[in-house]
């Protein structure tokens, strides 16, 4: 009996309307098929991809691995005879796939809409807005630590700061945790293959091939992006470490006075930190890091519109959310060692505003990428999807 397909006319709106709109004019060729590098040998990518979003057939591209394996090398662009740009509908086809498995699924959509953009950055406004009025801290100029200092400790303590967001954290990891769950059990079910190998094994290679971007350096047209991709991934554990480290300094300096007893001298308590303190100058050479990758980032996307495709609203909102955290952390430090109060406290305040924005949506966002590309990662290699000759 012939399989039953069931086209989906309004995915395919919101596939060209998501960047692909450029989709239309694939004829089959499977140029894009043969110029990729990274597809397997057996069904290999973006062809078959490109049939089924023209067809609509999006049952069949949601659970399907191949679209996280592509890393959008955008070969399969440039030499498109057509200028099909397969490598701009793989990349709308990932985010409606995002969508599909977001919980809740409402801001899946949102973070996808440049209209809800406004309200989306409304909520984190709003919160700290009305903790600095309950606290009596809108009037910034008076805003000083016990040395007469400008202190974002004395702005907000950290448990106010703390209080948001854990759950926020807490939120973005159980809800991105049910949709990679969703989208691996809808991988099984779709492609009726179950891991053959071990997952422990699979989890390994996937984090050493993440960790040395090695997928990166069989793009042609795009290769400048390894360095960009590998300065901003390590940048922001470099940063994670810092809040880490900064969070023993506090927490371990008011556990120890709670007990009665002396905090080690390494334990400096509130910020700010000394620049010639070890957490600063991981914390400033992570910053630095961050501000030359997410340059070479912007750099090398407008470099390679041409051939690779401008990229819709949805890569450019995590990109320029990047450089906001980047370019208001920053700042941040540089003002408050000027001593200008007020533009201190304004950049803080916007900072901690794209720190959440980030971190809130991230399942939603362009963010989420890293872990459902590792899941389709993990499964291809569990499965033997991504042997190669």
């Amino acid at each position: 009996m012939a399989e039953q397909i069931s086209p989906d006319l309004g995915f395919v709106k919101d596939v060209i309307a998501g960047g692909g709109e450029s989709l239309k004019k694939c004829f089959q060729c499977a140029t894009c098929s043969v110029v990729c590098n990274l597809t397997p040998d057996d069904k290999p990518f973006p062809r078959k991809e490109m049939i089924y979003a023209q067809w609509g057939l999006k049952d069949k591209l949601f659970p399907n691995p191949d679209i996280w394996l592509c890393h959008q090398c955008s070969d399969c662009t440039a030499y498109c005879p057509r200028g099909a740009k397969p490598g701009e509908v793989l990349n709308a086809v990932r985010k409606l796939s995002i969508e599909n498995y977001s919980v809740p699924r409402f801001l899946g959509k949102a973070v996808g809409s440049p209209g809800s953009l406004v309200p989306l950055l409304a909520i984190p406004t709003v919160i700290f807005f009305i903790i600095l009025a309950s606290l009596g801290h809108l009037n910034l100029d008076a805003i000083r630590n016990e040395a007469g200092k400008i202190a974002y400790s004395s702005l907000l303590k950290s448990y106010y700061i703390d209080g948001v967001f854990v759950p926020i954290f807490l939120f973005a990891v159980v809800s991105l945790a049910i949709g990679v769950s969703r989208y691996w059990k809808d991988m099984i079910r779709a492609t009726g293959i179950k891991p053959k190998g071990s997952i422990l094994d699979a989890i390994t290679s996937t984090i050493g091939e993440i960790l040395a971007h090695k997928r990166f350096e069989k793009c042609n047209v795009t290769i400048d992006r390894k360095l960009a991709h590998m300065l901003v991934f390590f940048s922001f554990i470099g940063l994670a470490i810092t809040t880490a480290w900064a969070v023993t300094y506090l927490y371990g300096y008011e556990i120890m006075h709670a007990m009665g007893k002396t905090p080690y001298p390494w334990l400096l308590g509130p910020s700010p930190y000394p620049l010639t303190d070890p957490v600063k100058w991981l914390g400033n050479i992570s910053a630095l890091a961050l501000l030359i990758g997410i340059t070479l980032v912007i750099s090398n996307r407008k470099k390679n519109t041409e051939k690779a495709g401008k990229g819709g609203y949805y890569d450019w909102l995590f990109i320029y959310i990047v450089f906001a955290i980047m370019a208001t952390g920053i700042l941040a430090e540089l003002v408050r060692l000027a001593d200008i109060a007020i533009l201190a406290y304004v950049i803080y305040f916007a900072h901690l505003v794209v720190v959440f924005f980030l971190f809130a949506y991230a399942p939603f966002s362009k963010m989420a990428h890293m872990v459902y590309r590792a899941t389709a990662m993990v499964f291809a290699k569990a499965t033997e999807r991504d042997v190669q000759s």
